[in-house]
C-alpha cells in the first residue's frame, strides 16, 4: 500500500491576488453607496424639518395677518434651528377675472453637505377664504 504525503493547505498567491482585486473593485462601491445613502438620509430628515418650518411661518402670517402688511419678507429661525431661513412672497394670481386672489409662498432654505436645498409652500389667500396646497423639494 501506498501512503500520500499529507496535502498542503492554503491559498495560492493567484487565488489571494483575486481576492484582493475584488475586494478593491467593492470596497470603493459600497463606501460611494453609503455615502449616497447618509446625503438621502440627511436630506429627507432636514426637508421634513423644512416643512414643518415653513407650515408654522405660513400659519403665524396668515393668522397675525403679517402677509398684509409686510409682503415680501426673510428672516431665519435663530438658534432653535441654525442653518435654516426662510423668504416669504407673494404675487397676484389671477386664474379668473372675477376675484383677486393672492398667492403666498414660504421658501426654507437648509444645507445638506454644503449645499443648499429649499423646501416651497405655497398657499392662495383672498380677502375672506384660504386654500393650502404643498410644494415639493
Amino acid at each position: 500500500m501506498k501512503t500520500h504525503p499529507r496535502a498542503r493547505s492554503g491559498f495560492t498567491f493567484v487565488e489571494v491576488f483575486a481576492a484582493m482585486i475584488f475586494l478593491a473593485i467593492l470596497v470603493p462601491a459600497i463606501v460611494e453607496g453609503l455615502s449616497i445613502a447618509n446625503k438621502a438620509s440627511e436630506t429627507a430628515e432636514r426637508g421634513a424639518i423644512a416643512g414643518e418650518l415653513a407650515e408654522n411661518k405660513m400659519n403665524d402670517a396668515l393668522v397675525e395677518q403679517t402677509w398684509q402688511t409686510a409682503p415680501n419678507t426673510s428672516g431665519d429661525f435663530g438658534t432653535d434651528w441654525p442653518g435654516y431661513r426662510w423668504e416669504m412672497s407673494q404675487q397676484t394670481w389671477d386664474q379668473d377675472n372675477v376675484n383677486t386672489v393672492t398667492e403666498l409662498n414660504v421658501e426654507v432654505y437648509f444645507p445638506v453637505q454644503g449645499k443648499e436645498h429649499s423646501f416651497v409652500l405655497t398657499t392662495l389667500v383672498s380677502g375672506t377664504t384660504t386654500t393650502q396646497g404643498q410644494g415639493a423639494l
